[in-house]
């Protein structure tokens, strides 16, 4: 397998700045990749999932949203939502001209939640989403639930949480699909919180060919 290589488009606002996993194999289709409020594109589950696609045959896009290519560390601002959006719709684009085939976009809490408002807004833009840890309201506050454009969201969605995620249980993650129109799925990840437990030892090589495992039944056989 090649290492991935930089990628850059700096011909649209905002750019679309990250790292290009090209197949040996290339079945057709393409997958992006972005990151959580707190991280980047380089998160070793990012890398991780990038790697484990690139070798069934998926080009892969891993990259940084607008709020990340600002500033380096620190989450985002509550005005870099609709920029962020902006970056992703961009990053679909610029893949467009490197596969034929179909288009996935999948991101890490912060990431994923703006990859579902962003379909939710245009219902045709890939062909499914792959959703990381949705943070479904903030730690230890329920009560602000982040499902104002669920029912608008048509795109096929699998989601992956894990049992302990403090941003939303697995049953409230259950519920809040009820208010999705489009094919869903909900995977849980068991004892895994935030971070789907890929920093534990006994997940750190098994996740992503798990999480990719689940991606195929949901998207090659369930739908």
């Amino acid at each position: 397998m090649k290492p991935p290589t930089s990628f850059i488009d700096d011909s649209v606002k905002p750019n679309v700045r990250g790292w290009l996993h090209a197949p040996d194999l290339p079945n057709g289709d393409a997958l992006i990749l972005t990151h959580g409020a707190g991280g980047n594109c380089d998160a070793p589950l990012l890398v991780a999932l990038g790697e484990t696609f690139c070798v069934q045959g998926y080009t892969v896009l891993r990259c940084d949203l607008p709020f990340r290519q600002e500033r380096r560390t620190g989450p985002p601002f509550p005005g870099n939502a609709k920029g962020d959006r902006e970056g992703l719709r961009n990053a679909v684009s610029a893949i467009r001209k490197q596969v034929s085939g179909k288009i996935y976009l999948s991101g890490h809490s912060y990431g994923g939640r703006q990859a579902s408002m962003l379909c939710a807004e245009e219902s045709d833009l890939v062909s499914g989403l792959l959703l990381l840890s949705y943070p479904l309201h903030p730690p230890r506050k329920p009560e602000q639930l982040r499902i104002q454009h669920l029912p608008n969201l048509r795109t096929p969605a699998l989601f992956i949480h894990g049992t302990r995620d403090p941003f939303g249980t697995t049953e409230e993650i259950g519920k809040a699909l009820e208010l999705i129109p489009g094919n869903t799925r909900l995977v849980e990840v068991e004892g895994a919180g935030h971070d789907l437990g890929f920093k534990a030892k006994t997940l750190h090589q098994e996740l992503p060919v798990w999480i990719a495992d689940a991606f195929q039944n949901f998207f090659r056989e369930g739908i």
